[in-house]
């Protein structure tokens, strides 16, 4: 079994003076010693922010690729090691999963296999489905916001159109002019198949399926009258 510390510090300015990883280098240390254990190494960030997932990080990348099943971590703080639910939880999970203990002082001890850690997991699976919704939150109101601005959202893109460089879509005028006559001969009272005849003749091979698709779409609103 082999015992592992690890510390972090966001700033460069942090990382240069050393207070704050000393603090947190000198609790793992008494930490361990408290409870009978010898450290074999410390793992030591200095100046990443905890906003990065915890594999991610240079010293955290290499603290999860060297713990083996019977392995403890310590850290002097829950948001020395993350700053994100989902990531903690993840992490979590995957190192009681394979026997491996992560002491969190603050939080008063092993934090994966004693009695806090039900306790732990279920307020981390809390904020972490409140974390998710947040996320979720924000992405819907990019998209709505992107979509508003003509911005191209990503999958396939819509016939009649190209990407731009600034990521809106900007209309093929030979392409519009097929939609245009598209429309038309549906108003006509032409059926589908006869629609997707009269563009194949045109150089346009679509199935009546995708003809539908194309005169059904929000798209339209952005073709050329």
């Amino acid at each position: 079994m082999a015992v592992y510390g690890y510390a972090r510090v966001s700033t460069g300015r942090q990382a240069s003076e050393g207070e704050s990883l000393d603090v947190q280098q000198r609790q793992i240390e008494g930490y361990a010693m408290m409870i009978g254990l010898k450290l074999d190494a410390m793992f030591v960030e200095r100046g990443v922010s905890g906003s990065k997932p915890l594999g991610d990080r240079p010293e955290g990348a290499a603290l999860l690729s060297v713990l083996k099943p019977g392995d403890t971590v310590i850290t002097a703080k829950l948001d020395r090691m993350f700053r994100s639910s989902l990531n903690a939880l993840d992490v979590l999970a995957q190192l009681k999963a394979r026997s491996i203990s992560l002491h969190m002082i603050d939080l008063g001890g092993d934090v994966t296999g004693n009695g806090i850690s039900k306790l732990v997991f279920t307020i981390l699976s809390a904020v972490a489905e409140a974390e998710r919704d947040r996320i979720r939150e924000r992405i819907a109101v990019v998209k709505e916001d992107q979509k508003g601005r003509g911005r191209y959202l990503g999958g396939t893109i819509p016939f009649g159109f190209a990407v731009a460089p600034d990521g809106s879509l900007t209309a093929i005028e030979t392409e519009q002019a097929a939609i245009r006559e598209m429309s038309a001969l549906r108003a006509a009272g032409k059926s589908l198949r006869a629609i997707a005849e009269a563009m194949k003749a045109r150089g346009f091979n679509m199935s009546h399926n995708r003809v539908n698709d194309i005169l059904t779409r929000p798209a339209m609103q952005y073709a050329a009258a």
